[in-house]
């Protein structure tokens, strides 16, 4: 055998050699910085059953939907949910500086997981991102949905006014595209089809349809007679630069709150310019900046009884430097901050269903 007796690691303590027994300061999971451990969106704890959410009192949860079968043009909006959840470079309590508020300290917030999505079956994944929703909705808790193409909003928002009834909801949509279209190539479920699917099952009402920064070249005519025949309301973007984006949104807070009794907000990241937004399924130049968006959605969080909200079609294959993630990350904090703020005034942010 090998004599090692003047090995001079030999009865060395080489962890307090080089100071590694010191005491330091050990951090919850919560506090680390983004890039370590689980990715749950800002580090919230991670809570997916529907009686913990119950018991917890949760105000919002976050909800993955990672579905991107219902899409026409680019794919990879099934990553979005994952790559909103990590752009962020912020963890622990954070302030708002736009609204002076801690929003994890006033509300409690977790993220629910994701919907148990497969790939390749429209119906099925529709069917189970319904079934996420109602049951967290059923808690009191708002939802926040991930998306995802914009497809799941006809289940998502259909899951919302069953909880809500016998009260209804209304819908304020931001997006270059009006998806009202009766069918994409015979799909019934595509995602340039979710608000006709919603006003034709009788979900929502088509005037409580509330759109902001349709432009482009789509829909066509006969698709616009159509909106119009249900009381459809829209703002193009045309209006916006015309006459600014603070008279246009208050125009759009007004109608939505003409008759329902809640709002359901639908962000489509496309409403941005691609030129800050170019993660997305379906570009068209022209957009919204991020800054204007994310007052927008200040204004009408603060101005509204929120029912939920979904943020979609994000790409991250055509990111860059995750600039589109970050949008969309910022969408769903400048929302739940505008509800810690209200939440702090006395209003009421939480559902209670009946029974």
């Amino acid at each position: 055998m090998t004599e090692r007796s003047h090995d001079p690691a030999l009865g060395r303590d080489l962890g307090a050699l080089h100071g590694w027994d010191r005491p330091y300061e050990a951090y919850s999971d919560f506090d680390l910085p983004t890039y370590v451990g689980p990715a749950s969106f800002m580090k919230l704890p991670w809570v997916t059953d529907p009686a913990e959410l119950r018991a917890r009192g949760v105000d919002i949860a976050i909800v993955g939907a990672p579905f991107d079968d219902a899409v026409s043009h680019r794919s990879g909006a099934r990553f979005g949910p994952r790559a909103i959840r990590e752009a962020q470079y912020t963890s622990g309590s954070i302030h708002s500086l736009q609204l002076g508020v801690e929003p994890f300290e006033v509300l409690t917030v977790v993220d629910a997981g994701d919907a148990n999505v497969v790939p390749s079956w429209i119906e099925r994944g529709h069917a189970f991102i319904y079934r996420k929703v109602r049951e967290i909705a059923a808690t009191g808790a708002i939802p926040i949905i991930l998306g995802g193409d914009h497809s799941i909003t006809w289940p998502a928002a259909t899951a919302l006014a069953e909880v809500r009834r016998p009260g209804s909801i209304g819908i304020v949509h931001f997006d270059a595209h009006a998806d009202t279209a009766a069918e994409d190539w015979g799909v019934l479920a595509g995602h340039g089809t979710p608000m006709r699917r919603l006003i034709e099952s009788g979900a929502v009402k088509g005037r409580n349809f509330v759109q902001v920064g349709l432009r482009g070249y789509w829909p066509p005519v006969d698709v616009f007679e159509w909106m119009e025949q249900q009381g459809m309301r829209w703002h193009l973007m045309r209006e916006i630069e015309e006459r600014g984006a603070e008279a246009v949104i208050a125009d759009a807070i007004a109608e939505a709150l003409d008759g329902p009794d809640a709002v359901y907000l639908s962000i489509d990241i496309d409403v941005l310019d691609p030129g800050l937004a170019p993660g997305t399924g379906t570009p068209e130049p022209g957009g919204l900046l991020p800054r204007e968006l994310l007052r927008a959605i200040r204004q009408v969080v603060s101005a509204v009884d929120l029912a939920g909200m979904d943020i979609v079609e994000v790409s991250p294959p055509y990111d860059h430097a995750e600039v589109t993630a970050m949008a969309a990350n910022r969408c769903a904090l400048e929302a739940i901050s505008a509800l810690a703020q209200k939440r702090q005034a006395g209003g009421r942010v939480r559902f209670e269903p009946a029974g």
